[in-house]
């Protein structure tokens, strides 16, 4: 770890430290070295091993750093700092700490050989106040995926997110003297109690209460809508819902999210993990699902990610949650068919010059539209202005391979004033949520996986369908020239209407309330 080995005779004194750090390639971790060398010549500090800018920066924060908190920097050597490996690209501040404790080791200042077991990772101020970093929850639990216990060093504001991992071991550090302190050679024998306050060993963190959210009661009448969506919670399926301006759309996507169960542990902390690499991570919404609805000028790269390094996009920001796309068709084309492979795979894999990332993206799209330019056709309410071949070209702006990936074709339309006004507050979250997770339960039971994601043989020994049952999806395929994409989706809804009806299998009704679900609504029968 610190080497001050004798010198030949005649050559000059020099001392070399090794400190571990993490660089992190979308949510996976690469172990960094990095070693410090001081030798005597011309003063110089020279920062290699594929750095971009953020981090040769570093050496300007890390000599004002180690002044303003009255340490001694070694002005009179000549400094070189290695990130190994040199063909892994490191961005960001989060070497700063790493590279300000090698150069202490190496000098001496603290004692090198208490640092192996640690991993460093922290923002320097000019005044040596450490910052947090983008990514430390997604690093802790790469190395618990990985079996690794590594001793972590976080700035405040990280290490209470890396500590939300189980068994991670995680310690804060509010300035650069509390590492200091810690590390220095008397403190190897000083008592547990002397340790300054700042360092600090987080505790195993507890998943908050759930926020109450917007209510399904809040929904006057909509009984057909609503039935769609708990049919929709309950196997995971795709949703489109068309209907006309102020007619509920948005009002039922909002509340969404609170039919589907609570997340495991394992599903939150892959969440957690991907906000944590754009820092958007709020420890208040540990462990909820998340409800993603970018605005529709939002680009492909914004839904799908990507950039130099890869960032991960809205689809992944919802995984294990919904994302809600409204105002579908106004979309730009290529970032609605950047999702068709994500709806199948429930990944993304973003490719660049330098390096690739892949990132989950197992989401739950729920989308709504207006049923033409104007949004009126037929509505009660106004006369559609629309000419058909105007309709036609608005419907036409969702393609048929990505319509073929929504499972659920829902029309929602409008109350009546007198019904809007008079009628009784409707089924809450809390009651639709105890069915839906009782559903699921029992597929998850039967097949170890959500009936959206039945595949091939599974689709076909778990189904369960009774012979005039599949006679009727066939006649209703044929009729309706579907695809089998097409086929095999409603099968899969007809699976999750049996679950809610608490059926073993199949029945020709389960099939016929999952044909009604997937009518060509857009006057594309080809769906």
């Amino acid at each position: 770890m610190h080497q001050n080995g004798a010198q030949p005779q005649g050559s000059q004194p020099m001392s070399l430290a090794v400190v571990h750090s993490r660089a992190l390639v979308g949510l996976t971790g690469h172990p960094v070295s990095v070693e410090v060398h001081l030798a005597n010549g011309l003063p110089s500090f020279t920062l290699v091993g594929l750095a971009d800018l953020e981090v040769k920066e570093a050496r300007e924060r890390v000599r004002s750093a180690l002044q303003n908190s009255g340490l001694e920097f070694p002005h009179n050597k000549r400094i070189t700092v290695n990130l190994a490996p040199a063909d892994l690209p490191k961005e960001s501040g989060r070497y700063d700490l790493a590279i300000a404790v090698g150069i202490l080791a190496a000098s001496g200042a603290i004692d090198a050989d208490r640092l192996q077991h640690y991993e460093f990772a922290g923002e320097l101020s000019l005044s040596g106040a450490l910052r947090p970093v983008r990514g430390a929850l997604a690093a802790s639990m790469d190395l618990h995926q990985r079996g690794q216990h590594v001793r972590q060093v976080l700035p405040p504001g990280s290490a209470e997110d890396a500590a939300l991992v189980p068994d991670a071991e995680v310690y804060r550090a509010s300035h650069l003297m509390d590492v200091v302190q810690h590390f220095a050679p008397q403190a190897a024998s000083a008592e547990p109690d002397a340790a300054p306050s700042q360092w600090q060993r987080m505790p195993a963190q507890n998943r908050p209460p759930e926020a109450p959210g917007a209510d399904m009661a809040d929904v006057k009448g909509q009984t057909a809508s609503k039935r769609v969506l708990e049919i929709a919670a309950c196997g995971g399926h795709n949703l489109l819902m068309l209907g006309a301006p102020g007619a509920g759309k948005s009002m039922l996507a909002q509340r969404f999210a609170g039919l589907l169960p609570a997340l495991s542990v394992a599903e939150a902390l892959e969440n957690a993990a991907v906000h944590s690499l754009v820092g958007a991570f709020d420890a208040r919404s540990w462990g909820q699902r998340t409800t993603m609805a970018p605005h529709h000028t939002a680009s492909a790269v914004a839904l799908v990610g990507g950039g130099s390094p890869p960032r991960p996009g809205a689809i992944s920001l919802a995984h294990c949650g919904v994302l809600f796309l409204d105002e579908l068709p106004e979309f730009p084309r290529s970032a609605l068919e950047a999702l068709r492979e994500p709806l199948e795979t429930g990944q993304i894999s973003i490719a660049r010059a330098a390096q690739q990332a892949t990132f989950p993206a197992r989401f739950q799209l729920i989308a709504a539209m207006n049923p033409c330019p104007c949004g009126f056709r037929g509505s009660r309410q106004r006369a559609c202005r629309c000419s058909p071949d105007q309709v036609s070209r608005y419907q036409a702006r969702i393609s048929g391979p990505l319509l073929d990936r929504i499972d659920l074709h829902l029309e929602v339309n409008p109350l009546p004033a007198d019904e809007l006004l008079t009628a009784p507050a409707g089924e809450s979250t809390a009651a639709i949520r105890e069915r839906v997770t009782a559903a699921r339960a029992r597929s998850l039971q039967r097949q170890g996986m959500l009936n959206q994601q039945l595949q091939g043989q599974a689709l076909d020994a778990h189904c369960q369908a009774e012979p005039a049952a599949l006679q009727l999806l066939q006649t209703a395929a044929a009729q309706l020239a579907w695809s089998a994409r097409g086929i095999h989706r409603s099968l899969r809804v007809a699976r999750s209407i049996a679950d809610l009806a608490q059926s073993e299998t199949i029945s020709p009704a389960h099939v016929a309330e999952a044909v009604q679900y997937r009518r060509a609504l857009l006057g594309t029968s080809g769906m």
